[in-house]
């Protein structure tokens, strides 16, 4: 699929015309800022505020805001449980109980089952890819009509690159392992390892620790490197299971009360843009230089990070597809987001392929 002249010409022109507003902004005397409307939001968020580029860009989103609106939109975020808990957030911001909320969207997948698609799907397109399908291709329009019935605009808001495939008691050398597991699991990639017989169950990332501690579950996963280096996974089990399959990309979104969105003035809906797309640039810079890091950290101390076979990893992609061809035939919206994603990925990939250096030139080389 390639994306026709209009939809580029049109995300150009909405580049453009929020980047202007947002220069006129700045430019204003200082007598003339005042005249802006104040916006004051409490915004709770699904994970503590210091998560490498989880949460991270919200931080940065509340003072950019401040910044560019010269004090008039005050962001205040609340860590998780502080107002809701993290899995209440979009009903909150549906129900105008909060005008906003920052979360990994694929929590809601019960009620939205083509979520994990837009928020982090197994064997799906790395972050540059996604970036390019999400502003410029099919991807903020999808967004949207995802969450047009509950009255909520979407704004894209943080991505990372693939998380690990988990902490696990033992390496993982066959997928036989899996069957009777009780493990901590996301997404799509649930499904994957329940139809493996994994017994899985969702936590949010503060119960983690404790969870694997008590022996409540014998594995986990839940992000990259740096967060789970945060959570100290390590403290517990040396087998840290890559790369992550399952979620190829991370995303982190600002979901709206659709009504109070519409009520802001053109201007403060620019910079709220403005500023999301610099959260979205901030958190994946942070993430790429603190996931080496991290890792080489764990190596260092002991941990055993292991790559997944060519074998598992190709059995991972079979049982992937047939769980996602089976969803996408339970649910209309899930299969139009699905196929063009499949067909975006189509034509990177050959640019990606062709274009960029092969990995093997990235590795580490001895002298």
């Amino acid at each position: 699929m390639q994306a026709s002249t209009g939809p580029r010409l049109a995300a150009r022109l909405k580049l453009t015309a929020t980047t202007a507003a947002v220069v006129l902004a700045g430019a204003a005397l200082p007598g003339t800022a005042t005249a802006q409307e104040s916006v004051r939001w409490q915004v709770p968020i699904a994970f503590p505020s210091h998560l490498v580029g989880l949460s991270t860009p919200v931080v940065h989103l509340s003072e950019t805001l401040g910044a560019i609106s010269g004090g008039n939109i005050q962001l205040r975020y609340y860590e998780p449980g502080e107002l809701i808990p993290p899995f209440e957030i979009l009903d909150a911001v549906s129900e105008g109980r909060y005008p906003a909320g920052f979360t990994w969207i694929g929590y809601d997948q019960g009620s939205i089952p083509v979520l994990p698609l837009l928020s982090g799907p197994p064997f799906g397109m790395e972050p540059p890819a996604f970036m390019a399908w999400h502003y410029f291709g099919d991807g903020d329009a999808l967004l949207q009509e995802v969450y047009e019935p509950y009255g909520v605009k979407a704004l894209l808001c943080g991505v990372i690159g693939p998380e690990a495939a988990g902490w696990f008691a033992e390496p993982l050398d066959s997928l036989d392992q899996i069957d009777g597991l009780r493990i901590r699991f996301a997404g799509i990639g649930g499904r994957v390892m329940e139809e493996l017989g994994a017994s899985v169950t969702m936590l949010p990332g503060g119960e983690l620790y404790q969870a694997m501690e008590r022996g409540t579950i014998d594995a986990t996963e839940f992000s990259a490197p740096a967060v789970d280096r945060i959570l100290g996974m390590q403290e517990i089990v040396q087998h840290y299971v890559m790369p992550g399959w399952h979620q190829t990309y991370t995303t982190s979104h600002l979901l709206v009360n659709r009504e109070m969105w519409d009520d802001l003035s053109d201007l403060s809906r620019a910079q709220i843009e403005t500023g999301c797309r610099s959260a979205t640039l901030f958190g994946f810079s942070e993430s790429e230089w603190e996931n080496p890091q991290a890792l080489a950290g764990f190596e260092a101390e002991g941990v055993n990070a292991q790559t997944l076979s060519p074998e598992i990893l190709a059995e991972l992609e079979t049982v992937t597809m047939q769980v996602l061809d089976q969803m996408a035939g339970e649910d209309e919206l899930f299969a139009r987001v699905l196929e063009s994603q499949r067909e975006w990925m189509q034509v990177h990939g050959n640019w990606h392929d062709k274009g960029y250096l092969p990995r093997a030139y990235y590795a580490p080389k001895s002298n």
